[in-house]
């Protein structure tokens, strides 16, 4: 049973070593066109929607980007209010209509600060 099990977990490893790989050039690949394929999609431009998600969510805009997130093609910002949270506010790049609100706590803001910071130094070695 430990050899069959032992077996599985590397085998399994093993993929997932294979598909982080092989998914890497693809990944930014995607990132240098990719923009530029979304960009081409839009309907409404970033500053429209900056002004859209700041109506919703009076504040600070931190960041802003284009992006597709549960398939469907989205500006995003986070908006940092006057209480010093963050706000996430999407807003269709097709319809200029805001898809989604979310509020972040500190907890969740360094989370994705973290991630942030990994996925940008990986994108920076390939």
């Amino acid at each position: 049973m430990k050899r069959v099990c032992g077996f599985m977990c590397g085998l399994l490893l093993t993929a997932c070593v294979t598909g982080i790989i092989a998914a890497g050039p693809y990944h930014v690949a995607q990132g240098q066109n990719g923009r530029k394929a979304l960009q081409s999609q839009t309907k409404i431009t970033m500053e429209e929607a900056r002004a859209t998600a700041l109506k919703r969510a009076p504040g600070k805009v931190e960041s802003g980007e284009l992006e597709r997130e549960h398939g469907r093609l989205v500006y995003s910002f986070d908006i940092r209010n006057a209480k010093g949270t963050i706000t996430e506010v999407q807003v269709s790049a097709i319809t200029g209509r805001i898809v989604r609100v979310e509020h972040e706590n500190k907890r969740q803001e360094a989370a994705e600060k973290r991630a942030e910071v990994r996925s940008y130094k990986s994108h920076r070695k390939h």
